[in-house]
């Protein structure tokens, strides 16, 4: 058994007075969370406990907030200003700008099959919402975590973390290479000599045009060209995270339970591809690879299969029948392969998808021994 987590987004659908009182809540919320971050910005290294003896009793009587609602809101500034620090970024004033509400589970809020309860300035609100994709996780076994109340363009969502127990993969029944890039966003090698391609045509098309939208409209500089900045950058956002998904979700149906899957391990793939050309740089870094990596791993854990993460290195360099490794091999051009000794010829990114396989088939014996 394994634990995984998964993120359930919950749609709301509060009456008119309920709106209401969310709205005022949610407002209130954000006052207090720039009021709580303007102290600890003021109080660098600041620990929770003191933050509490300092601001409890002065922030439940200028806003009004319950305990358990001042209790949510310092964890969320403290975690905000930690999440910043172990990023690397320095260390400044944080803004809280979005109508957002950390809820803890069976405190802030519950949920059943009618309704999800809400603890607001007002009290409890008792709040209908989309049931179709939650019946699954309310009576999986699951552990539910901290969720978010957000609103947006006068809709509310609750993503909830569903943390789970799954069994783990028993049986092998296959083992996929993955090679993750642009030209294909997936190319899959498996134990039979399959190959599958995922192109990423349409993908660079879409994101050409959305790159010259943005660069039209941050040379404006008008409040309205910023706007729809903002509405450009969440679309795309949207758009990059259903492409992940399609993918993800075909590998898995193809090969069912019982594969392991090797992909490249990305890590610091933004600091290795920032040499690359200004131009390029866009379509080369801003990829949610990392993101295609944990789509694939829960839904690998949901189907009893696992992902292993491979080192990249001189997989697009070397030759899997002879094994010579040149820079030369590689055509990026003609996105080709050809080995310079044995003549081994093939798609470059199908020969990613080889040695990737190869790599964890390998890893795989030198365990078993």
């Amino acid at each position: 058994m394994k634990s995984i987590t998964i993120t359930a987004k919950v749609k709301l659908y509060p009456t008119s007075e309920q709106m209401i009182i969310l709205n005022k809540t949610l407002s209130v919320i954000r006052d207090v969370l720039n009021f709580v971050s303007a102290f600890v910005f003021g109080q660098e290294g600041i620990r929770y406990l003191e933050l509490d003896h300092a601001l409890y009793y002065p922030v439940r009587q200028q806003f009004g907030l319950r305990s358990q609602m001042t209790q949510s809101v310092f964890k969320t500034v403290l975690a905000k200003y930690k999440s910043m620090k172990s990023n690397g970024h320095p260390f400044s004033k944080v803004s809280f700008r979005n109508f957002e509400y950390d809820l803890v589970w069976n405190r802030d809020y519950s949920i059943s099959d009618q309704s999800v309860s809400l603890n607001t300035l007002s009290g409890r609100l008792h709040i209908l919402f989309e049931p179709k994709g939650m019946e699954h996780w309310l009576h999986a076994g699951g552990r539910f975590g901290t969720a978010r109340l957000i609103r947006k363009k006068r809709k509310y969502y609750l993503p909830i973390p569903v943390n789970l127990e799954v069994e783990s993969m028993h049986i092998l029944n296959h083992i996929v290479g993955i090679d993750l890039g642009v030209n294909h966003l997936a190319v899959s090698f498996d134990d039979e000599g399959n190959t599958r391609f995922f192109s990423g045509r349409a993908v660079k098309e879409k994101r050409a045009k959305s790159l010259a939208l943005r660069k039209r409209l941050q040379a404006c500089g008008t409040k309205s060209a910023k706007l729809k900045l903002k509405k450009l950058r969440e679309k795309e956002t949207r758009y990059v995270t259903a492409v992940n998904h399609a993918v993800t979700k075909a590998l898995i149906s193809q090969y069912g339970a019982g594969t392991l899957f090797i992909i490249e391990d990305l890590t610091g793939i933004r600091t290795a591809t920032e040499q690359v050309r200004l131009k390029s740089r866009y379509v080369m870094v801003s990829w949610a690879f990392y993101q295609f990596r944990e789509m694939l791993e829960y839904k690998a854990a949901l189907s009893q299969s696992e992902v292993l993460a491979a080192d990249p290195k001189y997989t697009s360099q070397s030759c899997p029948v002879c094994g010579n490794t040149t820079k030369a091999n590689r055509n990026r051009k003609r996105h080709e392969f050809c080995c310079t000794v044995c003549g081994y010829r093939s798609n470059d990114d199908r020969t990613g998808a080889i040695n990737i396989y190869r790599k964890g088939f390998n890893t795989l014996f030198a365990e078993a021994c």
